[in-house]
């Protein structure tokens, strides 16, 4: 996976309180320009940041800035959700959004995901390392109020474990508004939609979604919410299933289930869904744990954890929706 940034920087004044290309005034002694004119210190060559952390708390940048630094009209701020992760699975309104966009931000792993066509056209490309979430989608607010049109970008849709609501705090944390800078969010076919027609059927009833990332949410709070869904009849979708630092979540994870259900419980495994490297099993809840240890687990694998209906018929998944009760067929 590339971690490289793509934000080049350039030379700009040493003087004080200096006027950054998109209109903000910054106060900036020896200070680089990033490509939205927020400042950037010259001896920081990245933008990358510390899991969800402010650009103020790994860079000197400034992220201070507020609307009311800003010259002239804001542009158009648009979250957009890629899908599953190639062309074919993107909507058209998202392809759309993207080919209009002037500045297009983004997680590395996601700008590498967009068609040739998508970055050929953009005037800039902004994408961060992982766990730079809160700097790249600040980043996108600032170069929006400085009067550009800008996408930021993630796998999936942007109100599933994404930026969607992250962007909409940042903007009003900069004392602006949504219809301000013309926000939308363009959805994409969720990991759980994509990775359940990899499978069969096994979500056509009804589904709770689990995410195993303690980096916002404690697994505390992640055990409580897995007791309390795990005995009814949901099937379970589980995200961010598992890297090296949280293995015990996986672990738990599986214990957790194995006591409310059955070990035989049908669980459909699907990593990198749409991607070149995609892997696609189903198993026995029963064996779920042993698979942590495999490379068919990490953070790019969704796991759908069936019903106690759910079963296999000729390698896919079915949970019934209930007309057999109602119908004849």
């Amino acid at each position: 996976m590339s971690t490289e940034n793509t934000d080049t920087t350039t030379e700009a004044s040493t003087s004080t309180d200096t006027e950054s290309t998109c209109g903000a005034s910054t106060d900036a002694t020896e200070e680089t320009e990033s490509k939205c004119g927020t400042s950037t210190s010259s001896s920081s060559s990245s933008s990358s940041s510390g899991c969800g952390g402010s650009k103020s708390e790994t860079t000197d940048e400034n992220v201070s800035a507020t609307a009311a630094d800003f010259e002239g009209d804001p542009g158009r701020l648009v979250a957009v959700g890629l899908g599953p992760g190639h062309a074919e699975g993107m909507t058209q309104r998202a392809r759309a959004a993207l080919l209009e966009a002037e500045h297009i931000v983004g997680y590395t792993t996601y700008i590498d995901l967009l068609p040739d066509e998508v970055t050929e056209q953009a005037d800039e490309l902004y994408d961060t390392p992982m766990c730079g979430e809160v700097s790249r989608t600040e980043e996108a607010v600032d170069r929006t109020l400085a009067g550009n049109d800008v996408a930021i970008v993630g796998s999936g849709d942007p109100n599933v474990y994404a930026l969607g609501g992250l962007a909409l705090e940042i903007v009003e944390s900069k004392g602006t508004t949504p219809s301000a800078v013309d926000f939308e969010v363009v959805p994409g076919v969720p990991a759980a939609q994509s990775c359940a027609a990899r499978l069969g059927a096994p979500l056509v009833n009804d589904t709770v979604t689990v995410s195993l990332s303690d980096h916002l949410t404690p697994m505390e709070d992640i055990e409580s919410r897995l007791h309390a869904v795990a005995p009814k009849g949901f099937t379970i979708a589980i995200y961010n299933p598992w890297s090296r630092k949280r293995r015990e979540n996986w672990e738990t994870c599986c214990d957790i289930l194995l006591e409310h259900r059955d070990p035989d419980t049908a669980v459909g495994v699907v990593h990198g869904a749409g991607r070149e490297d995609e892997q696609v099993e189903i198993v026995d809840l029963g064996e779920l744990k042993e698979l942590g240890e495999t490379d068919l687990v990490d953070m790019t694998t969704t796991v759908l954890v069936g019903n106690e209906e759910t079963y296999v018929e000729d390698g896919r998944m079915v949970t019934p929706r209930g007309y057999e009760s109602k119908y004849d067929y």
